[in-house]
């Protein structure tokens, strides 16, 4: 019995290794924690200071929660490979700059987006308009313009959030600090706008071309006028006997 009582504690103690520990995962992000959520990887990188997003993220991960970090950009295809991907979290980051294609591969499976809280001033429509996620963009210094507003057009916008979305910039100065639905809402369309004020330039670049040509045929008349006035002086001062009395009359 002296022999089995250890044994039989070095069997417990191997199993409470198995049960009580959790699993590690070899590719997880260095410094962040890789989980098992209600039997779906959670990849738990809150608050890490990374200032980009990690490329060794498991591609079994389900949610992924990279929030509150220092993170600038994201690049084209940053999360391919997560086949499974359902939920991220983007928000409170510095994120200034979305590629367009960001979020290739995970727009079929993806639920929620929360890109709310960064420096997002735009974000081309191709980004997002693939995404059956729910998609928070509030807090960020939009500039409201005609591609933003297509955007919105696009996207299933999370709707707790929406009137969170501001004008901190725009190309009327009227709609700055509002609401963007709000403005929508009033009957503001910003492409319209845009369309105005492109037509305007043409105009005006179309008016100057114009008077550009005008000015050269008036200069073009005007300088063989001289040309040919001098040349006719030239001629009537010349002896008569040199030159035929016809031709100073053809050339008048």
């Amino acid at each position: 019995m002296g022999k089995i009582a250890p044994l039989l504690s070095s069997t417990r103690f191997f199993f409470c290794l198995l049960l009580c520990i959790p699993p590690a995962w070899p590719a997880c992000p260095q410094s962040c924690q890789c989980t098992d959520h209600s039997g779906a990887v959670a990849v738990l990188c809150s608050s890490k200071h990374l200032d980009e997003i990690p490329k060794d993220i498991p591609k079994d991960a389900v949610f992924v929660k990279l929030d509150a970090n220092k993170i600038t950009q994201i690049p084209n295809n940053a999360f391919k490979h997560l086949n499974h991907l359902e939920e991220l979290d983007l928000s409170r980051n510095a994120i200034e700059k979305i590629d367009m294609a960001a979020f290739r591969g995970v727009a079929d499976g993806l639920r929620t987006l929360d890109l709310s809280n960064n420096l997002i001033q735009s974000i081309p429509k191709e980004a997002l308009v693939k995404l059956n996620a729910k998609i928070r963009l509030s807090n960020n210094p939009w500039h409201c313009e005609c591609a933003l507003q297509e955007v919105l057009w696009e996207v299933k916008l999370d709707p707790e959030s929406v009137n969170e979305i501001t004008c901190q910039t725009s190309v009327r100065e009227e709609y700055v600090g509002k609401p963007l639905i709000q403005v929508l809402d009033s009957g503001v369309n910003f492409c319209n706008i845009h369309q105005k004020t492109t037509d305007v330039a043409m105009f005006i670049t179309m008016f100057g071309w114009f008077t550009m040509v005008i000015t050269y045929v008036v200069y073009y008349v005007r300088h063989n006028q001289e040309d040919a006035r001098k040349h006719l002086e030239y001629l009537k001062s010349l002896p008569s006997t040199q030159v035929p009395k016809e031709t100073i009359t053809t050339v008048l």
